[in-house]
């Protein structure tokens, strides 16, 4: 799926389920600090989303879309902890661009991939808004938390540690 494919696909599931949003459009950009100044947004309201690996056992992988604010870093331990697994690591871009279908810098924090579980650190949660990429390096999307939360159903779990 195209990434601007993707960005129809995610409209048109905000539109249809009434959520309340505001699209953004600014310069290309992935990285959450440059495109949280670009969008006006706290980095503790931008959900920076990482796709991760965690093998359970010798024979099964697991993907988890970590999502977590911007001014934190995934906590592996606690992603691999938390699916009872035996590692756990960042999937090859490769792996996470297509279980995500868009590109490094503008995976959504939505799963649209029955192989990806996706994992939401509620720190993100505790504010009105929450912001990010869209699918697309030139616009972004800032969503009602509530709305968000109704329509992703995320799995809530701490997942999140202080920047380093």
């Amino acid at each position: 799926m195209s990434e601007h494919n993707l960005y129809t696909k995610l409209i048109g599931l905000l539109d249809e389920r009434g959520a309340a949003y505001r699209v953004i459009e600014h310069e290309e950009e992935g990285a959450t600090e440059a495109v949280s100044a670009l969008r006006g947004n706290t980095l503790q309201q931008a959900a920076k989303c990482i796709v991760v690996m965690v093998k359970i056992g010798k024979k099964t992988k697991r993907y988890v879309l970590a999502v977590v604010p911007g001014d934190r870093r995934v906590d592996l331990n606690a992603v691999k902890q938390l699916l009872g697994g035996t590692y756990a690591g960042f999937a090859t871009q490769e792996a996470a661009e297509r279980l995500a279908g868009s590109v490094s810098g503008t995976i959504l924090p939505f799963s649209f991939d029955p192989e990806l579980e996706l994992v939401v650190d509620p720190a993100l949660l505790a504010h009105d808004e929450l912001f990010f990429n869209a699918a697309r390096l030139d616009r972004s999307l800032a969503l009602r938390t509530a709305d968000y939360e109704a329509i992703a159903e995320p799995r809530r779990a701490a997942i999140a540690q202080e920047a380093a």
